[in-house]
């Protein structure tokens, strides 16, 4: 199946049958993905008070009504409780479970926030420049080489020693992602992503981890190590897994995420969250 070039909607069918059930980068190229959080209504303000005090790591694309698991705009027949890939259960910040489906969790009283992921402007990069790489059997046209979708892998995320605003019971550290960069791609990057703030925007950090508390690029938190090829810089952007992090933290009594690197797949364009 190319998946790089299915519609939102088709993807979207194809993982609440199951028949996709991993990491959503480099599908639906040119299509926003999107980080979830699921609370219920009585800590809904204070996560919402805490995007907003952190839009970095926590920029908002959606909030369901209360007790509804459809979505209103950003992808249309969108149930949040199927289609995502995989989603994980915290309990007291504990991960309790993965599931491939929360529609057994579903309550009366949770919201879901929908909030933009990096995977978007990983599009924009592709389509930069001139030199061609290969995602699932298709040749696209791309300037800037994303290593985990050329190394068919997950993006590694680190926790970092950088303390997110706190707002009610919600507070943590920033979690970040990383994408190696050859040193004359770099200010490219920077520029592409910067009119993105949607999905993240400019980079954290560049070329020193241990400056925000990572030892080990080797080693990420969340999602799998990739390849650091001589003359390449690790570039480092805020990270929408930071809630997860925020979650372990506060120890709310009940959460539910997505799973690193499973996304919601939504029907807004890339193009449409630029400036």
């Amino acid at each position: 199946m190319d998946l790089a070039h299915m519609a939102p909607y088709e993807v979207r069918k194809l993982i609440r049958d199951k028949k996709i059930t991993g990491q959503t980068s480099g599908m639906c190229l040119g299509y926003a993905q999107a980080n979830l959080a699921i609370l219920p209504k009585e800590l809904a303000y204070d996560f919402l008070l805490f995007t907003q005090r952190n839009p970095k790591p926590c920029p908002i694309l959606e909030v369901s009504d209360v007790g509804d698991p459809y979505l209103k705009k950003i992808a249309k027949d969108c149930n949040i409780a199927t289609d995502i890939p995989k989603y994980r259960i915290y309990e007291k910040g504990v991960m309790t479970g993965e599931y491939d489906s929360v529609e057994q969790f579903w309550r009366d009283d949770l919201v879901a926030f929908l909030i933009g992921c990096s995977f978007s402007f990983e599009s924009a990069l592709l389509e930069a420049g001139v030199p061609v790489r290969q995602i699932e059997g298709e040749l696209l046209d791309s300037g800037i080489t994303v290593r985990h979708i050329e190394e068919h892998k997950n993006v590694p995320m680190y926790l970092t020693n950088i303390d997110c605003e706190p707002a009610g019971v919600f507070s943590g550290k920033m979690v970040v992602s990383m994408r190696p960069l050859p040193r004359d791609q770099i200010v490219k990057a920077v520029n592409i992503t910067s009119s993105m703030p949607r999905v993240h925007g400019t980079p954290i950090q560049i070329g020193h981890p241990e400056q925000i508390g990572i030892s080990d690029i080797n080693k990420p938190d969340f999602g799998d190590a990739v390849t650091v090829k001589p003359g390449e810089t690790p570039v480092f952007w805020a990270c929408g897994v930071t809630p997860q992090s925020i979650m372990m933290n506060s120890k709310p009594d009940f959460c539910i995420t997505h799973a690193p690197g499973h996304m919601l797949i939504t029907d807004i364009k890339n193009t449409d969250l630029k400036f």
